[in-house]
């Protein structure tokens, strides 16, 4: 089977559980604080492989971030292309609300320090059939996106967290393209959920577009197909990780042949279980559980 190539962020994650997301001049007093893996890119590769797919990651960490290349390992990630870096490694500051909202701060740290060898070491991985998946947290994205245009390259790309940057990038090699509501605006320009969705379908219109809603479910698009989806209802307890388990089982059933509705169903139902627990990386299920899941409860049409 073909499988999953992640030049992807890794990043700790220190989790302040709070009454209630901070304002400006507030000070709030943390309930609970915690340590966990995170990064887009490790939870996402963590989140494939949980999901039974192959995957490679490649990046940087700092000497401060070796455990968490031992997290991939344990989890069957093939590291062999991931770098330590003299910087410290990226890390974040989120607050998590008794309702599982979260606010999020990030540094890039070493996931900003990547080089051109560590692109070539991420090419050099793929092979026909295989998936590339980047995310927002790393430098060097307007090289990937021209090499993998040279190269014909599959391309999936998590455009968050949107920054300064995008208005730079040139999204005609991606294949997949997965936002968030804020994400799809920002790119689009259009204030309106709606009005941004169609607007990147008509921009993009041999790309497969997923605007993900939350609680709200989700958006596909590719030319003029539209499929919307309903969310699985849970008790959040931590929103988290829950965008990064979607994709990582979006691109695992993607790499095992289902069918585009399939593949978002599992990935919905993974995103919806990691809501339910605390962390990141620590709350994404494994594939069991996510199937009973979908075979038990999968999600009614969104209206």
């Amino acid at each position: 089977m073909p499988k999953l190539v992640n030049l992807g962020s890794l990043c700790i994650d220190n989790v302040y559980s709070v009454p209630n997301i901070t304002a400006a001049g507030e000070t709030v007093a943390s309930l609970e604080y915690a340590v966990y893996a995170g990064g887009k890119g490790l939870n996402q590769s963590l989140a494939a492989a949980r999901a039974g797919t192959r995957v490679a990651h490649v990046g940087c960490v700092g000497p401060d971030g070796r455990w968490l290349k031992q997290e991939l390992v344990q989890a069957g990630v093939d590291v062999t292309a991931l770098r330590e870096a003299d910087s410290p490694s990226g890390h974040a500051v989120i607050q998590v609300n008794p309702s599982g909202e979260n606010a999020i701060v990030i540094t890039g740290g070493a996931n900003r320090t990547l080089e051109d060898t560590d692109v070539d070491a991420a090419f050099s991985l793929c092979e026909p059939g295989d998936w590339l998946l980047l995310q927002n947290e790393i430098n060097k994205m307007e090289a990937v996106f021209e090499i993998a245009s040279n190269r014909r390259q599959k391309l999936a790309l998590n455009l968050a967290p949107v920054d300064e940057r995008i208005g730079n990038y040139d999204l005609d090699p991606v294949n997949l393209l997965i936002v968030n509501e804020v994400e799809a605006q920002a790119l689009s320009g259009e204030s309106a959920v709606d009005d941004a969705f169609e607007a990147l379908c008509a921009r993009y219109p041999s790309c497969d577009v997923v605007v993900t809603l939350g609680r709200d479910g989700l958006r596909y698009g590719r030319g003029t197909e539209r499929t919307a989806l309903g969310a699985f209802e849970v008790e959040a307890v931590d929103e988290t990780g829950a965008g990064d388990a979607f994709v990582g089982y979006l691109m695992a059933g993607l790499l095992e042949g289902l069918c585009i509705q399939d593949a978002l169903i599992a990935g919905s139902a993974a995103g919806a279980l990691a809501a339910t627990r605390a962390g990141a990386a620590s709350s994404i299920p494994d594939r069991e559980a996510v199937s009973a899941m979908v075979a038990a409860n999968e999600p009614d049409p969104a209206g």
